[in-house]
């Protein structure tokens, strides 16, 4: 009754402005900051390629960029999920530093096995991160504050630990996890496994839209589904015509598959967005803030933790200037990947596409011998530009 009122007021009017509602609503869904770093992405691509006689798109080099990015994009998951409920976490570089001191102390000094040093640095990182989070939530200490300090105490530590010298080398084992590469038989796995489960859960989702009668544009999804497939498995088949899959991007995939899933098909995710979107709503809506973002910290401590034994492991050594300004990276992979400082809104797989870029610019302005300083210059700009889009498309928006 109410949709027939609706549409019966919009045949009155001059303008036609209602009628056309639908098809405004369906092309404001598509997240057009997304699409132009996609473009922009594949424009620095295009340029290096041409500027370096093709070499930038060798399956070496894409290996190679795969495997340097793969730390700050692990740090860009946690650290998407701490921006959409509102915080920012600046002690994850200190933290992944700290990690891989740890580990080497273990291995090195005290004669640790791999697998026992692994469990406790990991449970350090959980428990560095909770505890963040409940200054944060139960102290009201800003989150801005509480890991500015941690990022100064966590550091501290680690001076302490490692004595101001580096510690190796590493257990044979452990170095697995930072420059081993996985099988092509366990690619081509992950990667098939991968888009099933992607075409299961946007079968279920047009099934349910139907079932509810809301709007739904089945063969939009699903060709976006198979462009998206197609693009995995080129993928595969580059990584693959080099070595295959290097250890930690097979890690950062699926640690991106698996937090993608958590924030955007469960009621934990769900209530995350919610909390950053408008928090009276989501405190009025019985939802637990307080314990979801302590859980988010807490995450995020996990993947620092994750990403120093990356670290760690490709470096063979546990280094007291190992993660130095790599919160600043992770920050500015997930605000460049599509997520929005002001809360509310960002996705897990931006995380990707932010440490992409940023570390596409690294490694092609290396190739071709550019100086260091334009790197920071370069990053810190598109940082900028980012942010000042993001402002943009919410005021256009409005």
């Amino acid at each position: 009754m109410e949709v027939q009122k609706v549409e019966g007021i919009a045949n009155e009017l001059p303008d036609k402005s209602l009628k056309k509602g639908p098809k405004n609503i369906y092309l404001n869904k598509i997240d057009i900051r997304a699409y132009t770093m996609i473009i922009g992405l594949i424009a620095i691509w295009i340029l290096f390629s041409i500027l370096t006689d093709g070499t930038f798109l060798s399956a070496r080099n894409i290996s190679n960029l795969t495997m340097q990015m793969a730390v700050v994009a692990i740090l860009g998951v946690g650290m998407v999920l701490v921006i959409v409920t509102g915080h920012i976490d600046l002690s994850v570089g200190s933290l992944v530093g700290l990690v891989g001191g740890c580990a080497a102390a273990l291995m090195v000094w005290n004669g640790w096995g791999t697998v026992q040093t692994i469990i406790a640095v990991l449970a350090l990182g959980i428990v560095a991160g909770a505890l963040q989070g409940f200054a944060t939530v139960y102290l009201n200490v800003p989150a801005f504050i509480v890991t500015l300090g941690g990022m100064m105490v966590f550091k501290g530590i680690l001076l302490g630990i490692t004595e101001g010298v580096s510690i190796a080398p590493m257990n044979d084992s452990y170095k697995l996890f930072g420059q081993a590469y996985v099988t092509n038989a366990t690619t081509y796995f992950f990667a098939f496994l991968v888009i099933a489960a992607m075409f299961v859960l946007e079968f279920k989702k047009q099934k349910n839209r139907k079932n509810m009668g809301l709007e739904h544009d089945s063969k939009a999804a699903y060709t976006k589904s198979i462009i998206i497939s197609i693009l995995i498995l080129g993928f595969v088949y580059v990584m693959v015509a080099y070595k295959g899959l290097p250890v930690p991007a097979f890690i950062m995939l699926a640690l991106v598959a698996l937090f993608t899933f958590l924030a955007e098909k469960t009621k934990f995710g769900r209530s995350i967005y919610a909390i950053g979107g408008n928090l009276q709503a989501a405190v009025y809506s019985g939802i637990k803030v307080k314990k979801i973002v302590l859980t988010v910290f807490a995450l995020n401590g996990l993947m620092a933790a994750v990403a120093g034994i990356i670290l760690s492991a490709r470096l063979n050594t546990g280094s007291p200037s190992a993660g130095t300004m790599m919160e600043l990276d992770a920050i500015a992979a997930a605000v460049i990947g599509g997520t929005s400082l002001m809360g509310g809104r960002g996705r897990v797989y931006g995380a990707i596409l932010g440490a992409l870029i940023m570390a596409s610019l690294d490694n092609g302005m290396s190739l071709l011998n550019i100086e260091a300083f334009w790197q920071y210059i370069v990053k810190g700009g598109i940082l900028v530009l980012a942010v000042w889009f993001d402002v943009y498309t919410k005021k256009k928006g409005r």
